[in-house]
C-alpha cells in the first residue's frame, strides 16, 4: 500500500473536483464564484481552493478566467463582435478586469489581439486554432523552455 501525499486530494474529493471543473468548463459563462462552486459540492470554499489547487495546479477562479479568455480569444478571432460585447458573452461583468487578465494571459489587450489574429486565423480550423493560440501563464511559458 502506497501513503499519499501530505494534502494530497482523496478519491472521493477527486470526484468532486471534477465535478467543478466540469461545471465551470460548461457553465463558464454563468455568473460563478468559488463559495457557489464550493456550495454544489458541499465543500467550504477554502478547503475546495486548496485542493483544486493541488488537483489541477491552479486554483478554481484562475481556471474559471482561464476558461472564459480561452473563450474571449476564439470569439475576438472571428471578428464579428466588439471587445465589450465578447467581455459580457464570457461572463465577465468588468471590462476593465476582463482586459486585464486578458493582458495577462495572453501578452496583449484584447482590442490588440482581435486587431493582430483576425486576419491569420481566417481559414484554420477552429481546433487548431484554439491550440495554437490557448493561453499560457507566465510561469508556465518559463517552464516550458526548461524540460
Amino acid at each position: 500500500m502506497t501513503s499519499l501525499p501530505a494534502g494530497a486530494p482523496h478519491l472521493n474529493d477527486l470526484v468532486l473536483l471534477r465535478r467543478v471543473r466540469d461545471r465551470i468548463d460548461r457553465e463558464y459563462a454563468q455568473p460563478l464564484d468559488v463559495e457557489a462552486l464550493a456550495r454544489g459540492v458541499h465543500m467550504s470554499a477554502g478547503h475546495l481552493s486548496r485542493q483544486f489547487r493541488l488537483a489541477y495546479g491552479e486554483p478554481p477562479y484562475s481556471y474559471l478566467m482561464t476558461r472564459r479568455i480561452e473563450r474571449a480569444m476564439a470569439l475576438l478571432r472571428r471578428g464579428d463582435l466588439s471587445v465589450t460585447e465578447v467581455c459580457f458573452a464570457v461572463g465577465c461583468s468588468s471590462l476593465g478586469t476582463f482586459s486585464t487578465r486578458f493582458t495577462e494571459l495572453v501578452g496583449v489587450p484584447p482590442s490588440t489581439y482581435r486587431r493582430q489574429t483576425a486576419r491569420p486565423a481566417a481559414g484554420m480550423p477552429t481546433c487548431v486554432a484554439k491550440q495554437v493560440t490557448r493561453p499560457v501563464r507566465n510561469r508556465e511559458a518559463s517552464s516550458v523552455g526548461r524540460t
